[in-house]
């Protein structure tokens, strides 16, 4: 931000620039740290005099603003475009040189006392020291003083402190607690208001590989918040109280509803019951745990893992024991620059939301032979209707184990081979091939043998045939194919996010119940926006019919944003953050490539994080071939990889006639982002909710929009567009561009008129 000009009332004498704080005592120094009455409302016209009443406004310290402004030391949020506000300036004696200490912004008037002493045009970036004139001073007097004062704000970060002080003595200003509680919306779904420890989550969480024995662990833990290096040994024997997993800290679902922050550690306690002693494997698994945690077991150290997006498992075999056992996790969640965070901020404002920590995903018990199936892959040739089933085991596998697998049918077997323990094709006659159109799934029962065919393992699991892949059409554009027909992808950026639960859905029902409408909307793909979902959402996306391009999780350690731009930037990394962020890309494509529903892999968003490019996506080609890769979704443009993505608000379009892009896949990765508010629906109602450009004013005029983005679609779809990317799902925090509201409410247009609406993408 630039400081802008201003005029002060009644010749005041303005000391620029910023200032070297001197801690010292002036008349009336306790004053700094009292409270203000403020309105959010436009007041009476005598607010600001002496006898106005103020009943019913509300307190709070001063600063006042949003999170991020520079130079900003934020005690109160203030968010809507005015703030009025009041407090008492008690002064014991004379001040030598009264002035204002202030950081204002766009427009600023103060009073003292009823009578106005300064006004001011624009903003500025520090707190700037304004000596008041001799006809200001004389509005001051020993004792109580009205110090009050009126701020407006359009737009971007907003601030507003004002003190009375000795300008010779500059007092220094209170450092602002780091703040711990989240904004308080009032928003649910329904789902979320149905939720109770019985019912948090109770689904078998690994769809792709299911077992019988397994115990789920969510519901009322124990938790306590200590400092970030607080160890067990030192851990207080109280705990704060009880959290409800697995939803995470600052959730309400979670019950505790509160910000963890980087000089923290949340730790959580449990006791699970263990009937004897493991015949094979006890293994603890946890859906999704941000950001590093480490774990005990009855006091015994068992791992840790550092990622907040991917499940992982931890063998206590050797730790439990038959009866009641305790388990112990610590959590530290710095959300910090290179952490792959994805929207999460630590200071939430426009397309940037509430800080997630902790257990934000199921936690179980299972129980496993010794040597066990830990994994399947599934690939496809659609031409021999072949389906490969590529497993991974935990222990040591003999060269006299087989593998049986069964392939079924509505419960028919339509194939089935027993081969050496590995990888095991089988053709199926009469194959069904799966699309969003026909979700065809197929059944497996998946056996490990032992030598006398007795069986070592069993899992159930499901696949389906589909082959991913691109063509040109006649006029030499590159198209999206799927089973080797071309196919147009029409899907919403889909953040994923909910008023109660935040990351984590609030039921199983609910993530359905989101797929299918979408689905009934006539989209078939779902951009699955800087989110990792748990494993039932993709088994969903599989058997309803949806495909899905899947973002890595961003950082936010980031290049210039140069777009399609030639010569562009990569951000630079150390060797030890490019490393940590190839762990967590493996562990995503790891546990999600069993999935059928997924045809795309997006490394980088908008140069969020973007780095080493060129050898990121060589990496991905190589680890998934049997999916397309989009490099840079809106981001910075380097040729690897399959899509060249062009992302434009809010009617889309793409430079078609740059020739560095004739070899790519062309695709529109985000458009639209037309925003309509809905009283009674608001995540914010007092902030300013915003969408992409300026909000309409009827209902009409936002269907009006999305039929003139969609007209504009069609017509790239006919010049090469391959894929069109909507902004959004759902209204998120203070963004109101989604097609439905925060809290899964109110549809702003109903399914079956988008599906309508949206016919002409699909001759």
């Amino acid at each position: 931000m630039l400081m802008n000009s201003f005029t002060i009332v009644m010749s005041l004498l303005f000391v620029a620039g910023s200032f070297t704080w001197q801690p010292s005592a002036y008349a009336g120094e306790d004053n700094i740290a009292t409270p203000w009455q403020f309105s959010l409302e436009s007041p009476a016209e005598n607010w600001m005099h002496t006898d106005y009443d103020s009943t019913g406004w509300q307190e709070g310290v001063g600063g006042f603003g949003t999170r991020g402004t520079p130079n900003a030391r934020i005690f109160t949020e203030w968010r809507t475009s005015d703030i009025w506000m009041r407090k008492s300036v008690e002064l014991d004696s004379e001040l030598e040189n009264p002035a204002l200490l202030i950081y204002h912004d766009e427009d600023a008037e103060v009073y003292i006392n009823g009578h106005e002493v300064a006004r001011f045009r624009g903003y500025v970036t520090n707190y700037q020291v304004v000596p008041l004139s001799a006809d200001a001073r004389s509005f001051l007097k020993n004792g109580k003083n009205l110090l009050a004062v009126h701020c407006h704000q359009t737009g971007g970060g907003q601030f507003i402190d004002v003190h009375v002080v000795n300008a010779d003595s500059v007092p220094q200003l209170p450092r602002p607690p780091l703040p711990t509680i989240p904004f308080q919306s009032d928003l649910m779904t329904t789902w979320g208001e149905q939720v109770t420890a019985d019912n948090a989550w109770r689904e078998y969480p690994r769809p792709n590989l299911v077992r019988e024995n397994w115990v789920n662990l969510n519901g009322y833990w124990n938790y306590q918040i200590a400092s970030k290096d607080q160890t067990i040994d030192r851990l207080s024997a109280e705990w704060a109280g009880k959290i409800l997993v697995p939803f995470c800290i600052e959730s309400k679902l979670s019950g505790v509803n509160r910000l963890l922050n980087p000089n923290e550690s949340l730790w959580y306690h449990r006791t699970f019951e263990v009937a004897a002693e493991p015949k094979g494997k006890l293994l603890l698994h946890f859906g999704a745990v941000d950001y590093q945690c480490e774990i005990w077991v009855n006091g015994e150290h068992v791992g840790g893992h550092t990622g907040g997006n991917c499940p992982f498992n931890i063998d206590v075999t050797d730790h439990v024991r038959k009866g009641p056992n305790d388990l112990i996790v610590k959590v530290i969640d710095p959300t910090a620059e290179i952490q792959l965070r994805g929207k999460q901020t630590l200071e939430p404002e426009g397309i940037w939301y509430t800080r997630v920590s902790g257990i934000w995903q199921t936690v179980w018990l299972e129980e496993v032979p010794s040597i066990s199936l830990n994994r399947l892959k599934t690939t496809v040739s659609i031409e021999r209707n072949e389906l490969t089933l590529i497993p991974e085991f935990r222990g040591e596998v003999s060269t006299d184990m087989t593998l049986r697998v069964e392939v079924l049918d509505g419960g028919t077997t339509v194939a089935s081979k027993d081969v050496p323990a590995g990888k095991c094709s089988l053709v199926i006659a009469n194959a069904k091939h799966w699309s969003p159109a026909q979700p065809h799934l197929y059944d497996l029962n998946v056996s490990l043998l032992d030598a006398k065919q007795q069986i070592v393992d069993h899992v159930r699991s499901y696949a389906a045939l589909r082959e991913v892949g691109k063509a040109k059409d006649a006029n030499g554009k590159w198209r999206f194919t799927l089973n080797g027909k071309e196919i147009f992808h029409w899907g919403p950026l889909d953040q994923a996010w909910w008023p109660d639960g935040l990351l984590t859905p609030p039921s199983d029902e609910a993530i359905q119940w989101e797929i299918e409408w979408l689905k009934a909307a006539g989209f078939n793909m779902i951009r699955k926006h800087i989110k990792i979902e748990p494993l039932r959402y993709y088994y969903h996306c599989d058997r309803l019919g949806m495909m899905v391009w899947q973002d890595q999780v961003s950082a936010n350690k980031t290049p210039p944003w140069t777009r399609f731009r030639p010569n562009p930037r990569d951000a630079e990394w150390t060797d030890d953050e490019h490393q940590q962020y190839m762990v967590e890309f493996e562990e995503m494509i790891k546990n999600l490539e069993f999935f059928p529903s997924i045809v795309v892999w997006t490394p980088f968003n908008e140069a969020w994080g973007q780095h080493r490019t060129l050898e990121v996506g060589a990496w991905a080609i190589k680890r998934d071939p049997t999916r397309l890769i989009n490099i840079a979704s809106g981001g910075n443009f380097w040729p690897i990889g399959d899509i060249a993505d062009w992302h434009e608000y809010p009617h889309p379009s793409f430079p078609f006639d740059d020739e560095r892009f004739g070899n790519f896949i062309q695709v529109v990765g985000e458009f639209g982002g037309h925003g309509f508010p809905i009283q009674g629906h608001l995540w914010d109602a007092s902030s300013r909710n915003w969408g992409y450009g300026d909000l309409p004013k009827t209902e009409t005029e936002y269907r009006n929009r999305f039929v003139e983005s969609i007209r504009k679609l069609v017509e790239l779809k006919s010049q090469g567009i391959a894929a069109g990317v909507y902004t959004q799902t759902t209204d998120v925090e203070n963004e109101v561009n989604g097609l439905m509201t925060y809290d899964r409410k109110v549809i702003k247009i109903p399914a079956d008129q988008l599906k309508e609406i949206t016919a002409p993408l699909y001759p």
